[in-house]
């Protein structure tokens, strides 16, 4: 009587040992990408700007691609649409900002390019945290906004694969690990 419970027993604790590594297993998954942990479109000054915040958890292979000194591109975009129910909707304005995150392997620092301003940081973290948030991002005038119009904003950040080096290019399509991106799209009042 007592082997047959102590089969079961046994059959039992090993499921859940497997479920419990399978789980941890998807958390790890669920754990890389970007998320999008703040959006805000605020009115001042007679401006329309975003503040914006995310959270980068980048695979391994992009990172090891960066700390053999391959240069990475984020790209964060904003548009501005008024609807219209006869045609497709206007788009009022259309922002891009671009960061170039490259490793520098002589002075064991991490370069963030911006535009043509260049910023050295001592490690990948910090460097990260430095692209991935802007505050006071100027998408539009409020003169451009029609008064009596329901605007909506459509954002996006990604990591860009397309301005990699092309011989890095060739084999990306089938690899989920270098398709990172978070979109949202957000009403204005």
């Amino acid at each position: 009587m007592k082997r047959p419970d102590l089969v079961r027993r046994s059959l039992l604790q090993g499921l859940a040992l497997l479920l419990l590594l399978w789980g941890l297993g998807t958390t790890l998954v669920r754990a890389q990408g970007i998320e999008l942990a703040v959006l805000e479109p605020q009115r001042q000054d007679g401006e329309l700007t975003l503040d914006f915040d995310v959270r980068l958890a980048l695979p391994k292979t992009v990172e090891d691609a960066m700390q053999r000194g391959v240069p990475v591109y984020f790209v964060a975009e904003a548009s501005l649409y008024r609807p219209r129910w006869y045609w497709r909707d206007e788009r009022v304005a259309r922002v891009q900002r671009s960061w170039r995150v490259a490793y520098q392997p002589l002075t064991s620092t991490w370069r963030v390019g911006f535009g043509g301003f260049n910023q050295s940081f001592q490690t990948l973290g910090e460097a990260l945290a430095a692209v991935s948030r802007s505050s006071r991002w100027k998408v539009a005038e409020l003169s451009q906004l029609d008064a009596d119009a329901k605007h909506y904003l459509e954002f996006s950040y990604r990591l860009d694969s397309s301005q990699l080096p092309s011989p890095m290019q060739l084999g990306l399509g089938s690899q989920a690990e270098w398709v990172l991106g978070v979109e949202r799209t957000l009403r204005l009042d």
